[in-house]
């Protein structure tokens, strides 16, 4: 990699939010449950009853927010429903989705949650919330598995009844760093002053210590800015410090990371040299054709994502499913991390529920089919994801950590392409990170 980059090229991640992680499980249990009024539905047509074969699970995201949005995820998979029930179901059984708007608040997260207690889910399957202090206690109070959330918690990676699908953002941050410490002097992390920002810089100094580099600059910033000119001016001014080897600025602001470029690539002007980095969850193909593609500020800039790149054919199998089930649904796009991790998690419900196959699908048999060591093939688009305990990372901050590899991207003519064959693992380098 280090061959290929030159003075112009800038280097981007794919990154979540996360936030504080408690270092043992919740153990408060439900007691009463309180109903949802709005922000959640169910696939239409699809039955709830129990005792009738049907089974039924949650999608959350949040949606309509002033800060990061993830309709793509909810909307996918009422489209994976609508499809597996036309196809024969989960091995012969009805796909009832319940979707829950989490509103990008720790309230409302809570109440999603209880909802999902309330309807008897089996499982909440390829969700995004940072609140996981809100929403974890009550599914685990009733021993709901979390599965393929979209990693933006390091509280994914430690509850017992999560079973991650991806690295999430402990994995993009370190790979991140990885790659930024031979080519960067001094690095400035802008990041969210929430919870969930305050873990970002240790995930980004695992991979630069990595690299033999010194720990990024961190720089919090309101996650609902509508102009970052005082913190981008910060960040380049520091990203200059060493005056002989010019730095890197990596925003890391969800979806105001765009309103960040917008100050930064006027401010750049005045500080030549300086690169830019993000992350996946803030920077993908939409924001990149957003922004202008070829001829805006992302081109030439490396990002570290979870998945192949959205134009290799393993992503074929979910687009055929886009197209026959909600085609002219902006919600769903395909170059989406959200809708690609919710299509994930879904394959792995689908493998557990075929597993079990005549047997009683409950939240308790899906649990222990997972931690029996049940083994699903993605067809490539992750690495065979297995939860037993010897295959998870058992010791480190991330103990429930099956998957650390990350693929390296570029834009390049405004597309991202793969800008290295396969994936890089960062397990080792993550054992080293240090959250609490």
């Amino acid at each position: 990699m280090t061959g290929r980059r030159h003075t112009r090229s800038t280097f981007l991640p794919v990154l979540p939010r996360p936030v504080k992680r408690k270092a043992a499980l919740a153990a408060a249990a439900l007691v009463a449950c309180a109903s949802l009024a709005a922000g959640c539905g169910v696939v239409p047509g699809a039955s709830d009853s129990a005792g009738d074969g049907t089974v039924t699970v949650m999608t959350w995201a949040p949606e309509n927010t002033q800060a990061t949005n993830k309709p793509g995820m909810p909307a996918m998979a009422r489209a994976y429903a609508r499809w597996i029930n036309a196809h024969g179901g989960l091995a012969g059984r009805r796909l009832n989705v319940l979707t829950c708007n989490e509103g990008n608040d720790s309230v409302a997260a809570a109440k999603c949650a209880r909802r999902a207690v309330k309807e008897n889910v089996v499982a909440v399957v390829g969700s995004y919330s940072q609140y996981s202090d809100s929403f974890f206690p009550p599914l685990e109070g009733a021993g709901i598995p979390y599965i393929g959330g979209y990693g933006v918690t390091s509280a994914e990676f430690t509850r017992a009844l999560s079973y991650p699908v991806n690295g999430g953002q402990p994995a993009l941050l370190a790979g991140l760093g990885k790659e930024l410490a031979p080519n960067c002097g001094p690095v400035a992390l802008v990041r969210p002053d929430t919870i969930a920002g305050d873990e970002l810089p240790a995930l980004l100094d695992a991979g630069l210590k990595a690299g033999g580099h010194v720990p990024a600059h961190d720089q919090r910033a309101a996650e609902d800015a509508t102009e970052y000119s005082g913190q981008s001016d910060l960040a380049l001014r520091r990203a200059t410090a060493d005056p002989v080897r010019k730095g890197c600025v990596i925003p890391a602001l969800g979806e105001r990371t765009d309103t960040f470029m917008d100050s930064f690539r006027r401010d750049r002007e005045s500080y030549p040299g300086v690169r830019t980095a993000a992350v996946l969850s803030s920077v993908d193909q939409t924001v990149v054709d957003a922004s202008g593609g070829g001829s805006g500020p992302y081109e030439g800039s490396y990002l570290t994502g979870w998945y192949p790149v959205a134009s290799d054919p393993r992503w074929g199998p979910m687009k055929k499913v886009i197209n026959a089930e909600a085609f002219g649904d902006n919600r769903v796009d395909p170059e989406d991390a959200g809708v690609q991790t919710t299509w994930i998690a879904y394959t792995a419900l689908r493998a557990v529920v075929e597993r079990i196959g005549a047997g009683e699908v409950s939240a308790d048999s899906v649990r222990h089919t997972l931690d029996a060591g049940l083994q699903v093939d993605t067809g490539g688009l992750t690495p065979p994801l297995r939860w037993r305990l010897r295959d998870t990372f058992s010791a480190g901050s991330f103990p429930r950590l099956v998957n650390a590899d990350v693929t390296l991207q570029v834009v390049r003519g405004g597309r991202l392409v793969p800008a290295a064959k396969g994936f890089v693992d960062l397990g080792r380098t993550l054992e080293d990170a240090d959250v609490n």
